[in-house]
Formats: C-alpha cells, sequence, structure tokens
C-alpha cells in the first residue's frame, strides 16, 4: 500500500470508529451497526484511494452505513414476513459534541463491569480501536473461531442484560473510568513485550478517551503513562528481538516529543490532583523520571522511591511493593533490594516476581539465580525477557546450570 493508501486508510479507521458509536445510538444494536460500517468503510476503501477523499469523509461513511443498516433491516424484516421498523435519520454533518458524546457511550458499552475482562478487551480492540476479528484474535493469542464466539457472547451479554449505551452518571464515573482504563492498561501492557499492534491500539485508545475526558485526571495520566513508556519502544529489544533493559538503552533514540507530551500530561495530572493523588498520574510521574534522567547513573531514585510511596499511600499492592524494591536495589545494593523482594507474600506464581529474584541474586553472585530464573519460566516469564537473563548469567557464569527455558509468553 502507498504512503497516500496508507493514509486513506488510517482515516477510514479513525472516522469508522465515530461512525459506529453514531450508528450504535441510532440502530440501537452493535452487531447491526458493525456489519453496516463496516460495509461503508469497504467501499470507501475501495472508492477513495481512487476518487479522492470527500470533504465530509465522516458524513460519507454516516450515510453509506446508514443505508446498508437499512437494507438489511428491510430484508431481515421482509424474510420474517413482518413490517421493517422505521430507523431515525442521521446527521452527515453532527456537531463534535453529539460525536464525542457517541463515543463516551460506547467505550462505557465495551468496558462493562457485567463483561468480564477478557470481553472487555475484545471488544475495545474490536470496535474501539477498528481491527477485525481475525487481527483481535491474532493480538489476543487465541483462535479466530474461538475470538468470534466470545465477541458473540459479548455483544449477547450486553443485548440480553439490557446494559445501557449512556455515559455513567456522577456518582458511577468514577470507578466505571477506572474499569475502562484498567482496560487499556491491560491491551497495553500486552503490547508492552513486544507486540507492536497491541502497543499502537493502546495508545490510541488512551488518546481517545483524553480526547473525550480532558479534565479526568485518570484519563490524563493513563495517557502520560503509555507515551513515557512507548518513548523508549525503539531501544527495548535488539536486533535479534532480545529485551534491553533500561540501563543499557540507547537513550538517543527515545522519542523526545512522546517524553515532551506525557510530561506536560503529568503536570496537568498533578495540578487536578492536589489534594487526593491518581494513581495513573503518579505512575506516570514516576515513568518520567526515568525518561527525563541523562543517562541510568543519574536517575534520580530518591524520588522514583518517593513517588512509589505515594502510589503505595492509596494503592497498596505487593506489585507496587515488588516495583519500589527493584529501585531500592539500584539506590541502596541489590541486597537491600533482594530483602524486600522476599519479603513479599502472594506472588508466588507471578512470574516477574521469581525474575527479580534471578536478577537480584544474579548480581549478588547467588548460584540460585538460575532455580529462579527457571521458576519465572514456569509461571509464565516471557520468553524474550527469559533467554536474555539466562544468557547473562550463563556469559558471567559459565558453570551454572540453567535449565529448564522453553518457548514461554
Amino acid at each position: 500500500m502507498t504512503h497516500a493508501g496508507d493514509a486513506v486508510a488510517r482515516l477510514v479507521r479513525d472516522e469508522g470508529t465515530r461512525v459506529l458509536a453514531t450508528l450504535v445510538r441510532v440502530t440501537g444494536s452493535v452487531d447491526l451497526a458493525e456489519d453496516a460500517v463496516q460495509d461503508a468503510v469497504v467501499r470507501a476503501l475501495e472508492t477513495w484511494p481512487r476518487d479522492g477523499v470527500p470533504g465530509n469523509p465522516r458524513g460519507w461513511l454516516l450515510v453509506a452505513a446508514r443505508r446498508r443498516a437499512v437494507d438489511v433491516v428491510r430484508r431481515e424484516a421482509k424474510r420474517l414476513g413482518k413490517e421493517a421498523d422505521a430507523m431515525p435519520a442521521v446527521d452527515p454533518f453532527p456537531d463534535p459534541v453529539s460525536v464525542r458524546d457517541d463515543l463516551l457511550r460506547l467505550v462505557f458499552t465495551c468496558c462493562h463491569p457485567a463483561l468480564s475482562l477478557d470481553a472487555q478487551v475484545a471488544l475495545a480492540l474490536r470496535t474501539l480501536g477498528g481491527l477485525s476479528t481475525l487481527e483481535v484474535a491474532r493480538a489476543l493469542l487465541v483462535p479466530e473461531a474461538t475470538m468470534a464466539k466470545r465477541l458473540t457472547r459479548a455483544k449477547q451479554k450486553i443485548a440480553q442484560a439490557h446494559i445501557p449505551y449512556r455515559v455513567p452518571s456522577a456518582e458511577e464515573l468514577p470507578a466505571r473510568l477506572s474499569g475502562v482504563a484498567s482496560t487499556v492498561y491491560l491491551i497495553f501492557n500486552e503490547g508492552y513485550t513486544g507486540r507492536g499492534q497491541l502497543l499502537a491500539e493502546a495508545v490510541r485508545l488512551a488518546r481517545l478517551l483524553a480526547e473525550l475526558m480532558p479534565d479526568e485526571p485518570t484519563a490524563l495520566g493513563l495517557l502520560a503513562l503509555v507515551l513515557l513508556q512507548d518513548a523508549r519502544r525503539s531501544s527495548r529489544f535488539d536486533a535479534s528481538g532480545l529485551p534491553v533493559l533500561l540501563a543499557e538503552q540507547d537513550r538517543s533514540a527515545w522519542d523526545f516529543e512522546l517524553i515532551k507530551e506525557g510530561v506536560a500530561l503529568v503536570g496537568a495530572g498533578l495540578r487536578r490532583t492536589p489534594s487526593v493523588p491518581n494513581a495513573y498520574v503518579v505512575q506516570a510521574a514516576i515513568a518520567a523520571c526515568h525518561d527525563l534522567a541523562p543517562s541510568y547513573s543519574e536517575t534520580n531514585w530518591d524520588a522514583v522511591i518517593s513517588w512509589y510511596d505515594v502510589l503505595l499511600s492509596i494503592q497498596d499492592t505487593a506489585v507496587i511493593r515488588l516495583n519500589r524494591a527493584a529501585a531500592v536495589a539500584e539506590r541502596d545494593s541489590p541486597a537491600a533490594g533482594l530483602a524486600l523482594v522476599d519479603a513479599l507474600r502472594g506472588l508466588e506464581e507471578y512470574p516477574w516476581w521469581h525474575a527479580s529474584r534471578a536478577e537480584l541474586l544474579h548480581r549478588l553472585g547467588s548460584p540460585s539465580a538460575a532455580g529462579a530464573l527457571e521458576r519465572a519460566v514456569e509461571t509464565g516469564l516471557p520468553a524474550a525477557h527469559a533467554a536474555h537473563l539466562r544468557a547473562r548469567i550463563q556469559k558471567e557464569n559459565p558453570g551454572e546450570n540453567v535449565r529448564g527455558f522453553t518457548e514461554s509468553g
């Protein structure tokens, strides 16, 4: 596809998401709206590169999709011997506020707490991310048929449970927004292990959420966090696909425009949370400490640890304490960090707990590092990360018996 073709495809996908949100409201059916928008998208991709992009791309797609939806409703009514229900007309020039509201309704419908987290992630990628069912299946590493059934069940639950297509009330919003943010960040974390398509979609969804809710600290903090982490993307893996530790990354390859944008968002988030910290804003502040350090040795570990202490004051979890322990290991010593890691409970099946132990034991020259790494692999440590640490252990301790490293993650 040419650069022009790529630009048209991106435009169609972006506008298609907004058209889908409006058509769900008009038709009352996610399935019908999806079918109609998909038909309109296919036509746009066939005709726009040849005839030129229309002056009002969203209006073109909206009218084409509505026509398709009307055809489907009439055909189904005729098959059943019924009178076709009248479908409301759509404004081909919807104002930005109504489009925003439709998108917000779709965001909160896809991420409704009545749906399982797996279903929320799949629906978010399918409807908000604009991925096909096959692309969603590939992104989440399941067969296409399995994903198709999962999406069908999710849409059926929306219909059968009468999940409302609306923006939550003010009192519902904090809890529901938290669920939306969790879904987007889960997608980002899945992509951060090297699956670029998921990573890009998560950043896109985070941008969409911040665009729709620019005064919400959670939306600002989430976008800041994914941008500050995504800024390091080009240096996170070497040419063979092995992960590169933060200490060894080429910082000149980082995306400083993303860092600048992320830091500004952190500032905006902090100004909106003067008394009660927001977890995403605080995590973004930690990421900013790393991104703004001229070199790894110049990282302000006091600031990093202080931000972790703030985070623990509102979200005290073993995983956050594990991350804080890693910072303590850098500031104080591997032994100090290992003592904190070993004191944690409830992470016996968490691969990164075992990987942290393996790393710190390796730094301390302990032969137990190999066993800890083997346990990390058994509990699901991604293969690339396991291979990187295994290579270091074997290189620096040639006699170490590092076994059990199967493909994982």
